[in-house]
């Protein structure tokens, strides 16, 4: 029995784009909470809180582009055709504001206001952006033949939209998780003031996309609401109202520091593993599979050489960086 090499490859990617939402959501997050905290003192406390570790954050989004264009060429072509546009706004906003990540800094007074503009509509638009991604995805695509036939702005839907919006709010919630367990003082006080009002807000939007999500057509319906698979997801409503609990409960006592953001985390892991159960097997849904997008088995067997190599290193780096500047940080403290 030979190696399942589409499998394998379209798991690479699965994982990347869950490391890369997991680990840049809450770097975007930051940005999209910048207009909360109106103090100096206080932005440069956030922005220092991501510094060691926002470039490396990003490398997990490489990977998955590169990965889908080398492994899955036909669903890479079908992409950037169809989503040419919210890409095009998603890379932009992520070349503004990583400018203003750096130049915010270095940047006099009179200016600064200026980056942190930059830095807060590139952080929400990149959000945005990902978000009506993920919406067309969930929405599918009109192809036929292997050729994509629908036009430039059918990502223009109410679903993707709102998709957009839901992932603004559950970045902003990391992000409020993130800081908490981060930071002290009057950051942190301000951040537990705005934990619940996000942890409410991330509920309704899980609340909404689960009712919406299953009308969109027929096969995401059976697939969620037939036997024995209802009896499969059943936990994952409970699961979610006991992440929703323990953030609201830490928000009141405000003990626990790391506990809203690894409850915000297990959200995120859970609203990921409904769009892959929505979509499964398809890679570009609703009618092409991973394996019918795959490459030739040359292709992806002389890859994988590589992925078992670089992967490991990228895993190693990202734990080392993240252990080195572990802890809270303290205004006295800066990486630029």
């Amino acid at each position: 029995m030979g190696i399942d090499l589409p499998l394998i490859w379209f798991v690479i990617i699965v994982f990347s784009m869950l490391m890369y939402i997991v680990m840049d959501g809450f770097d975007l997050g930051i940005g999209i909470l910048y207009p909360a905290l109106k103090e100096s003192q206080d932005r440069d406390l956030m922005m220092n809180s991501v510094a060691p570790v926002w470039d490396g954050n990003e490398t997990w989004l490489v990977l998955g582009g590169a990965a889908l264009f080398g492994a899955f060429p036909l669903a890479y072509a079908i992409v950037l055709d169809a989503l040419s546009i919210p890409l095009t706004f998603m890379l932009f906003a992520l070349i503004f504001r990583g400018v203003a990540f750096e130049f915010r800094f270095r940047a006099d007074e009179s200016h600064r206001r200026r980056w942190d503009h930059a830095f807060i509509w590139g952080s929400i638009l990149t959000t945005f952006s990902q978000g009506v991604v993920i919406g067309a995805f969930i929405q599918g695509f009109h192809v036929e033949n292997r050729v994509y036939m629908g036009g430039y702005f059918d990502w223009f839907a109410p679903f993707p939209l709102f998709c957009g919006f839901g992932l603004v709010i559950a970045y902003a919630l990391l992000a409020c998780g993130w800081l908490i367990m981060k930071t002290e003082g009057h950051l942190r006080k301000t951040m537990y003031r705005v934990l619940p009002v996000l942890t409410l807000a991330m509920l309704t939007v899980v609340g909404v996309l689960s009712v919406w999500t299953p009308m969109l057509n027929d096969a995401i319906y059976e697939r969620w609401f037939s036997l024995p698979n209802l009896f499969f997801f059943l936990p994952v409503p409970l699961l979610v109202l006991g992440c929703v609990w323990l953030i609201l409960k830490s928000a009141k006592r405000q003990r626990y520091d790391s506990v809203p953001f690894l409850a915000a985390l297990m959200l995120i892991f859970l609203g990921f593993t409904g769009l892959g159960i929505s979509i499964w097997p398809s890679l570009i849904p609703p009618a092409i599979t991973f394996r019918d997008a795959a490459g030739p088995s040359e292709s992806l067997g002389f890859m994988l050489v590589g992925a078992l190599f670089i992967i490991p290193v990228i895993l190693v780096y990202t734990y080392w960086s993240y252990y080195v500047f572990r802890g809270k940080i303290t205004p006295d403290q800066g990486y630029h």
